[in-house]
């Protein structure tokens, strides 16, 4: 299926897509490097007693793995704490899409458990992500990485957010991501960060989302 779909990115001829500049910029390495290692120190007092939790709250493995598609659609392995059932991917057929577009979005999807929404609400089921940070697949600050079936429907436009490297937060997260149930809008937001970005703009953005966490706003990725 991966090669199909990096089949299906569009035809650049003799003059590939150039990743945007952010992905050549020493700073932001620097700082996805010192976050991932600050997320993962925490990671490592919270994995424990999350982990007992998820056990007793459903079946099924503590970490939840996926394939998603980073920078310029390069696929790589996506790493949470399990926030639903065990077999959520096979039972996702029968839920009703609430967003528009080419994303998913239930606000009561019944395959969330207890302890679910309680790590989904509070932003603790993304921890394990910053793995993917210090791996180099995920960035702190970027698009919100897609799953294998929302990009083999990309067109062009839609493939060209991908120009960065995913991140944990971004544009869209900190715009109200439990709202927005456009993909469009989502596009338009992770293109307007492009536009946007500097080094300072990443500082700014995060900042905004541990603001965000400290009011309990934040959604699910």
């Amino acid at each position: 299926m991966t090669r199909s779909l990096l089949r299906s990115m569009p035809d650049q001829g003799c003059h590939p897509p150039i990743p945007h500049v952010s992905t050549r910029s020493t700073f932001k390495r620097a700082l996805d490097i010192a976050g991932a290692l600050v997320g993962l120190a925490i990671l490592g007092i919270l994995l424990l007693p999350i982990a007992i939790a998820i056990r007793i709250d459903s079946e099924g493995p503590i970490f939840y793995l996926q394939e998603r598609f980073g920078l310029q659609g390069k696929p790589f392995t996506i790493i949470k704490f399990r926030s639903m059932v065990s077999n959520a991917d096979a039972l996702k057929i029968g839920i009703e899409n609430e967003a528009q577009g080419l994303i998913f979005k239930n606000a009561e999807d019944p395959r969330i458990t207890r302890i679910g929404r309680i790590l989904r609400r509070t932003s603790l089921d993304e921890f394990p992500q910053f793995l993917n940070v210090l791996r180099g697949d995920m960035s702190l600050v970027g698009t919100r990485p897609p799953t294998a079936d929302e990009v083999k429907h990309y067109t062009a436009h839609h493939w060209r957010r991908l120009d960065v490297r995913p991140g944990i937060t971004g544009q869209w997260q900190v715009s109200g991501r439990s709202e927005i149930k456009d993909f469009e809008e989502v596009v338009a937001l992770d293109l307007d960060y492009q536009q946007l970005w500097t080094p300072v703009y990443d500082v700014k953005l995060l900042a905004r989302t541990v603001m965000m966490l400290l009011s309990r706003r934040s959604g699910a990725c």
